[in-house]
């Protein structure tokens, strides 16, 4: 399996956009040493998350500065009420991997 990025890659205060070989579209975030993966368009706007940024474990949206956990992908902030879909990863080395099960779609 061809890992989603490299840890290395993820800066801490802003996500990174991941295109996976199938065309979904994730938002990967780091905070310390974890990591964490999300849908990357918002569900009240047609919003690129990963032109936000992460405050503690919120990703904000820069379209209407909504808020989801990207541990879960609940919203935590208006406008946004519904929730986007969290991935599982796994780290090997600096290699992030979707978790088995933890794919898109």
């Amino acid at each position: 399996m061809k890992p989603v990025c490299a840890k290395s890659e993820i800066d801490a205060d802003y996500p990174l956009k991941v295109e996976l070989e199938d065309g979904s579209i994730l938002a990967v975030y780091r905070v310390g040493e974890q990591v964490y993966a999300t849908d990357d368009l918002c569900s009240h706007g047609d919003a690129s998350l990963s032109d936000g940024f992460v405050e503690g474990y919120d990703v904000v949206c820069p379209f209407h500065m909504g808020r989801f956990d990207i541990r879960t992908g609940e919203a935590t902030g208006e406008p946004c009420h519904l929730a986007i879909k969290a991935y599982t990863l796994r780290i090997e080395g600096d290699d992030v991997y979707l978790a088995p099960g933890g794919q898109p779609g």
